[in-house]
């Protein structure tokens, strides 16, 4: 759990009274400057704990809060006082101008959490825990106490990896598109996408919507092992909704079946009931599929429009794709590596390989901070300090060949980081063939601090893929 402060972005850390000048009004400020014996009396901490006691004991209570919810004939009463929650919320200050018993009427998760809620609109600080961050939303957002609906935002924004059993990540964006909170609807679906594979085998992947199903399978960010996977995964995904014949097909319809072996494809066409129970609408999809396996990349595309998210391959970690790379103690020096990947994933291009050099330097330094030699007679040299330089990686080809024509080359390079006890990717970094390099690679780690996010056990770990595009040399035929 996390403790949110008044402003809903930190924790209450002081432990006791103290003297000094910090965090201090400037009106106060002004008043001590000029005066080094001066000294601010801070009692702060009281106050707050004289505020739960208030809370607590009712000692002065003027207004009365009764909480019921349909399930239960008994209501929860709080004897509160009118100022403080009308400081921290215009709702009760309008519901508590005429009349000091409201009865308030709240669902079993929202009523739960009551108590905690109105804690905080005494004392600027709660504790919440992973499965309570919707309904204490729900409450910020009703009664209009808007540093803690930000405060629990951000909570929900830096937890998605937290580790839960039923998975939370799923249902979070689906309350952020029903809120409207398109900051936390493009968080959670970002992470979504860069670490579906954890998710295809969670049991949260059942409670996907038929939306964020559809909105996931037109990205071609996608972090999995191969599309086969995720057809495997949208193929249970459908057997247990059971949706309309026209919801299954657009699913079915976005399948990259290109990006299957035809092997692969022999067997689903053989076995998989999804497939068979709606093969009419997918069948030039696999009758293409089976060409594009069969002919020359270069002459598939006389004939057909290689320029879609079809001949697109999304991020795929098997082996043929690319390779992992961990760089131990990354900041001492530079260091690289080499390796191969198929030239494509056309059948016909099986047997072809691209052998690709990658150079990785802890402190590049760009020309505009190097050091200029001066030939007047002091010769002096402005210092470089080490953290002038930035990360860098470079990404080349070994080779050239005539088969790379009508290809380029996508390269895309995941930084796998640890939160909350997990492996998962932080960034995904992608350039074309026409840059070798990546322009902003880890332009804001700092790899010289051990501790630092980006390092797992003091080292960088990195998966290099490689995605080839496809172009039409001819316009298409209509």
């Amino acid at each position: 759990s996390r403790r949110l402060g008044r402003d809903g972005r930190g924790s209450w850390t002081s432990r006791g009274a103290a003297l000094g000048r910090s965090h201090l009004p400037p009106a106060q400020k002004a008043d001590l400057s000029g005066d080094a014996s001066a000294a601010t009396i801070n009692h702060s901490l009281t106050l707050l704990q004289r505020l739960q006691e208030l809370l607590q004991n009712g000692n002065g209570s003027d207004s009365v809060l009764r909480v019921r919810t349909a399930a239960s004939d008994e209501a929860k009463v709080f004897h509160t006082h009118q100022l403080l929650l009308s400081l921290q919320s215009e709702v009760f200050e309008s519901l508590l101008r005429n009349q000091s018993v409201v009865t308030l009427h709240e669902p079993p998760e929202t009523a739960a959490l009551f108590e905690k809620f109105i804690r905080y609109l005494y004392c600027g600080g709660v504790s919440i825990l992973l499965h309570q961050a919707i309904p204490m939303h729900q409450l910020a957002s009703k009664y209009r106490v808007w540093g803690l609906q930000r405060g629990v935002a951000d909570y929900m924004k830096t937890h998605l990896a937290s580790e839960s059993s039923q998975g939370h990540v799923v249902g979070w964006y689906h309350y952020a598109v029903r809120v409207g909170d398109a900051a936390l609807q493009e968080t959670c679906l970002q992470f979504l996408a860069w670490n579906l594979s954890a998710v295809l085998g969670s049991a949260e992947w059942g409670s996907v919507s038929v939306e964020l199903l559809l909105l996931l399978l037109e990205r071609s960010d996608l972090v999995l092992h191969s599309e086969l996977e995720l057809y495997t995964a949208v193929e249970g995904w459908l057997s247990r909704r059971q949706p309309e014949a026209p919801v299954a097909e657009r699913v079915l319809r976005a399948i990259r079946y290109p990006m299957i072996a035809p092997s692969q494809l022999f067997r689903l066409q053989a076995q998989s009931a999804v497939l068979a129970r709606h093969y009419g609408a997918v069948q030039d999809l696999l009758f293409q599929a089976f060409q594009f396996h069969a002919a020359s990349p270069l002459h598939f595309a006389k004939y057909f429009d290689v320029n879609c998210s079809m001949f697109l391959p999304r991020n795929y970690l098997a082996p043929s794709w690319g390779s992992q790379w961990v760089i131990n103690n990354p900041a001492r020096d530079d260091r690289s590596t080499s390796f191969q990947t198929q030239l494509g994933p056309s059948s016909h291009d099986a047997g072809k390989r691209v052998t690709w050099n990658v150079l990785f330097s802890p402190r590049w330094l760009p020309v505009s901070l190097r050091p200029v030699y001066s030939d007047s007679a002091s010769g002096a040299v402005q210092p470089v300090r080490i953290e002038d330089g930035r990360p860098r990686l470079v990404i080349t080809p070994a080779m050239s060949s005539p088969d790379f024509a009508g290809v380029s080359f996508q390269k895309t390079v995941l930084v796998g980081v640890r939160q909350q006890g997990r492996v998962l990717v932080k960034h995904a970094y992608s350039f074309h063939q026409s840059s070798e390099e990546v322009a902003d690679f880890l332009a804001h780690a700092d790899l010289q601090k051990r501790t630092s996010e980006y390092l797992i056990d003091n080292s960088l770990h990195l998966h290099i893929i490689i995605k080839p595009i496809y172009h039409s040399l001819i316009k298409v035929k209509k």
